[in-house]
């Protein structure tokens, strides 16, 4: 790859973030878009639900859906510059689950990762796989993040049974909260070294063509 090929990458530097954008993202099995109003119903349901809050170590919400949808149509309205907020979508156009990359650090370059898939139906069938390599083919080829990271339950193997098998590394327990987790990362280099062959170039390229960035940015539930 020459060295003009990595500046092709980073489409927009540190001190050029996009401020809008339309996202949308295709997967083998899933489409990751922009969020919308219609989602409200779906992201309340499974913000409520007992066992998603103890998989995200948190509890259940405890506003009623006319309050969500307030502070819901707020998120829309005034993104948060340093996170983006995306919906799952199966390849037939059912919403499933979210994905969002967040506290994002421009002067380290880094991100945290959260994912929720919220149908059960879909757990155990590929489709957290799918999202994750999905969306790290997103940060690694159309941002300047160079290390993704995230906090996921000790307790929880079967999570970190998919992020080990997309890439992601253990680092070291942490304790927050009452909680136990495991701390693994992403840099962008292994990522690049591991998928940009000649097979995965197209890839890459492939997924930068479905982002459509209109000047553009902006971020969870995990």
């Amino acid at each position: 790859m020459s060295p003009g090929s990595w500046k092709r990458l980073l489409p927009w530097p540190k001190s050029e973030r996009p401020t809008e954008r339309n996202l949308r993202l295709q997967g083998r099995l899933v489409v990751l878009r922009e969020k919308r109003i219609e989602d409200v119903e779906a992201d309340f349901a499974w913000r409520v639900d007992p066992e998603l809050a103890s998989l995200d170590a948190t509890s259940p919400l405890r506003l009623s859906l006319k309050e969500y949808t307030r502070y819901f149509r707020d998120e829309l309205e005034y993104p948060s510059p340093w996170s983006v907020r995306l919906a799952v979508d199966t390849l037939g156009g059912e919403h499933i689950g979210n994905v969002m990359y967040y506290d994002v650090d421009e002067r380290k370059r880094q991100a945290e990762l959260g994912i929720m898939i919220g149908v059960r139906e879909y757990w155990d069938r590929g489709y957290g796989t799918d999202v994750i390599n999905t969306v790290l083919r997103h940060i690694f080829a159309d941002t300047g993040i160079e290390r993704v990271y995230l906090h996921t339950l000790e307790w929880n193997e079967r999570a970190q049974t998919v992020f080990k098998k997309t890439g992601f590394t253990p680092v070291r327990k942490v304790s927050r909260d009452g909680h136990n987790f495991i701390l693994m990362e992403m840099i962008r280099s292994d990522w690049l070294a591991n998928h940009l062959d000649e097979d995965s170039e197209s890839q890459v390229a492939g997924s930068r063509a479905s982002v459509d960035f209109g000047g553009g940015t902006s971020g969870i539930s995990g």
